[in-house]
């Protein structure tokens, strides 16, 4: 921890004595809720309606660079994966910094699946009565799709990522395995860490061990291509690894910085320079986004296309996930009180839009409901498609669009009131003390 130096004397006051000034205000943040994050989690969530509703209508079919930049909307999925690996990952982080134990993994698991399930069994159960057909009555079909396993089934009745009203599960599956085995990953990494025998040959460590987690998400693609392609494997954690690990570098990052011996060393600059640099950050993101957007990273729906495309779409995420998360996850703590606003100069002038952005109510308020947002969205959207008698690839964008956002965004506060929320107060009921009696590190984000 840097030693805190004293201000100059105040003339004004003539008061000689020195005044402390604490420089740690500019580190990232580290504790407490993460708004910016937040505020990114909710305009993920608006990203991935728009996609999914411009599948739906053809939209994403338009010739030339539209159809092409409202498919690369996709890259909202790296983003959950990366917030998911920064907010997750950071207490093990901490405790792999400062050589200390870790949380409380059955705690942390417990949490982590009484966020996830309860509301998901209520949209899944609504989809599989609706639209399951013969397989309604299939108790190995339910089974599949109430535990989220329904993606390692290698030779599914369904056609695309998952049953009818189910498709974007895919990612939640993803999600939980890669929650499942986050105490592992963690182990490995505090492991390989120990060996460290300052901070920075430990935080060194834990960057080489995600750098290598990362490439072995390119190398999950060989299996999937080769000697013959294996479609389904494109729904599984080992190809999506290497988003999780940028979020997870950046738990590092922000943690190390606190930890970082001398008063400006170069983790602590860095984090600084790309806090204060977040439109530069994003114009690089942009740049990411733009790249998906060519035929250069694969089809414009759930394809996988070949070795190669596979190759620059997983760059492209990594890339994407990375520069869209980084502003955010290693600004300092914001300032006490309500976020500036963006319709006055000072956020501009100041570099501080991207928090008053992330901040904003709108923001907010999609973030707290985007797991159920993002839950009921399909199911919405076949209904309403049904109802108005619409084939696929055909209708209106903005005829589907707010009429789905409209109901998706009811049935998202309704859940998180009267699910996603009782369910989250009574599992605090278990687990109440963490390793040594401690109470746990908090359980993470929702998962959407």
């Amino acid at each position: 921890m840097a030693p805190t130096p004293t201000a100059p004397e105040d003339s004004t006051s003539g008061d000689p004595r020195p005044t402390s000034v604490d420089t740690t205000r500019l580190l990232p943040q580290v504790n407490g809720r993460h708004h910016s994050l937040d505020g990114i989690r909710g305009f993920a969530c608006l990203m991935v309606l728009v996609v999914h509703v411009a599948t739906e209508t053809g939209d994403v079919l338009t010739p030339g660079v539209l159809g092409g930049l409202i498919s690369a909307l996709a890259l909202a999925v790296p983003l959950f994966f990366g917030l998911s690996g920064v907010l997750l990952y950071r207490p093990w982080a901490r405790a792999a910094l400062d050589g200390t134990r870790g949380p409380n993994v059955p705690a942390y698991l417990w949490r982590r699946v009484m966020r996830v399930f309860p509301s998901y069994w209520v949209v899944a159960a609504v989809a599989l009565l609706l639209w399951a057909g013969e397989h309604r009555g299939s108790v190995v079909h339910w089974f599949e799709v109430m535990t989220l396993t329904y993606p390692f089934n290698t030779t599914p009745h369904w056609a695309g990522p998952g049953p009818y009203g189910l498709g974007q599960m895919w990612s939640l599956s993803v999600e939980l395995t890669f929650y499942l085995s986050l105490p592992f990953f963690a182990l490995l990494l505090h492991l390989w860490a120990r060996g460290g025998e300052s901070v920075n040959a430990r935080g060194r460590r834990l960057l080489m061990g995600l750098a290598a987690m990362a490439v072995l998400s390119f190398l999950a693609l060989i299996p999937q291509y080769l000697p013959e392609p294996r479609e389904y494997m494109h729904s599984w954690l080992p190809r999506c690894l290497g988003m999780f690990a940028v979020g997870m570098a950046l738990a590092v990052l922000s943690e190390w910085a606190w930890r970082e011996p001398g008063p400006d060393g170069p983790i602590r600059r860095f984090c600084r320079t790309i806090a204060s640099s977040p439109g530069l950050c994003w114009l690089v993101a942009g740049a990411f986004f733009a790249l998906e957007a060519t035929p250069a990273a694969g089809g414009r729906f759930f394809e996988p296309g070949n070795l190669w495309v596979s190759i620059v779409e997983n760059a492209t995420s990594l890339g994407f996930a990375f520069f869209m998360i980084a502003p955010a996850a290693l600004a300092p703590p914001p300032a006490p009180g309500p976020p500036p606003s963006l319709f006055t100069a000072a956020p501009w002038r100041e570099g501080t839009w991207l928090d008053a952005l992330m901040r904003h109510r709108v923001m907010m308020f999609f973030a707290r409901i985007s797991y159920g947002l993002f839950l009921w969205q399909f199911v919405v959207l076949y209904l309403w498609r049904d109802f108005t008698k619409q084939e696929i690839f055909t209708g209106s964008f903005w005829l589907d669009f707010f009429p789905v956002l409209l109901l998706s965004t009811l049935l998202g506060k309704l859940t998180f009131q009267f699910v996603e929320e009782p369910s989250r107060k009574w599992a605090r009921r278990f687990f109440v003390s963490g390793p040594g009696g401690r109470r746990p590190e908090p359980a993470g984000p929702p998962p959407r």
